[in-house]
């Protein structure tokens, strides 16, 4: 079977690298097509995962993204026209369910976030298949077009591409990081992305809350890195890091996003969110379960050493997401 993988942005790449080492290992032919947006390419470097690059993120305005949405679909078609794929998969990527249907080839979509509307009334008509954690409930995708093609998975996707993962802590010489001292890993937010329209003044006050601390930051854009990297204080990474260590071995983890929330809550680490828009079921839930805490006010922001065994992990087996992503082909 020949499968087409489409990567839009950096932790898709983390969620479909053990989908494609699953699918390669059963004989399959895997190609991969990733977009120049955020640390994309730069982890399919790091991963030695071999892709074509095939058109760069527009901006953040409606407008740019249906205009980069048209631009880069039609990119992908001239790509996979007559490379006969039999099934195309991607995690939150319009470009690639698009492309799949102009020419015919069965596609699933994955996310885990259910409020980015725009996406996911392409996507969830588009695709055959639609592949979520169990988390969110099956009537909140409904007017989305997904009604019937909802396959719901247990637990966090972050628990199935992080199953085999240990921490490597050559990150922390990488970074000339002092793993004596407390240590807070920063994620920006999603400023770039259509749910989350405005400034992050929350954000910006807890950073001010970790001067003195240990701290990395992890920016998504060029921009966020040139304004962050100008605050001598913070240890801004210039490429792509193994920013799943660096959450190991955290002491304690803010972001503005999802995935890397997650990503903390799956490897035992405290974790808040700073997230100004609205809370996903996921997020809910884990909010519910105390494994995540929602930032009010800087002040909760309090780094200490963590003993080194002080983490509780679940791992969940990659194969099953495979499984659910194949049943576009059912």
């Amino acid at each position: 079977m020949r499968v087409w993988v489409d990567l839009t942005n950096s932790p898709h790449v983390l969620v479909m690298r053990p989908v494609v080492a699953a699918l390669e290992a059963d004989g399959h032919e895997v190609e991969v097509t990733a977009r120049d947006f955020a640390q994309t390419l730069g982890l399919l470097r790091r991963f030695e995962m071999p892709h074509t690059a095939i058109g760069a993120h527009r901006g953040g305005r409606r407008a740019s993204k249906a205009r980069g949405l048209a631009s880069r679909t039609a990119g992908l078609v001239r790509y996979a026209r007559g490379r006969k794929f039999d099934v195309a998969l991607g995690h939150g990527s319009n470009d690639v369910t698009v492309a799949a249907r102009l020419l015919r080839i069965p596609s699933a979509t994955a996310f885990d976030y259910e409020w980015a509307s725009t996406q996911h009334h392409i996507n969830c008509r588009l695709a055959r298949s639609v592949v979520v954690p169990d988390a969110i409930p099956a009537e909140r995708l409904e007017r989305y077009g997904a009604r019937g093609k909802v396959h719901p998975y247990p637990g966090l996707k972050e628990e199935y591409y992080l199953a085999d993962f240990e921490p490597d802590d050559a990150v922390l010489g990488e970074l000339e990081l002092d793993p004596s001292e407390p240590l807070a890993v920063v994620r920006t937010p999603p400023e770039v992305s259509l749910y989350h329209r405005f400034e992050a003044p929350l954000f910006r006050q807890a950073l001010e809350a970790l001067r003195g601390t240990q701290t990395v930051v992890l920016p998504r854009t060029a921009e966020q890195r040139a304004e962050l990297a100008a605050q001598p204080w913070l240890t801004v990474p210039e490429d792509a890091v193994d920013a799943q260590s660096l959450i190991a071995f955290a002491d304690l983890v803010l972001s503005g996003g999802g995935t890397m929330n997650r990503e903390a809550v799956a490897l035992g680490t405290p974790v808040y969110t700073s997230f100004e828009g609205r809370l996903g079921a996921v997020d809910e839930a884990l909010i519910r379960e105390q494994r995540l805490k929602r930032l009010e006010d800087p002040a909760q922001l309090r780094v200490e050493k963590r003993a080194a065994g002080d983490r509780e992990r679940v791992r969940r087996d990659p194969r099953k997401l495979t499984k659910l992503l194949l049943s576009a082909l059912d």
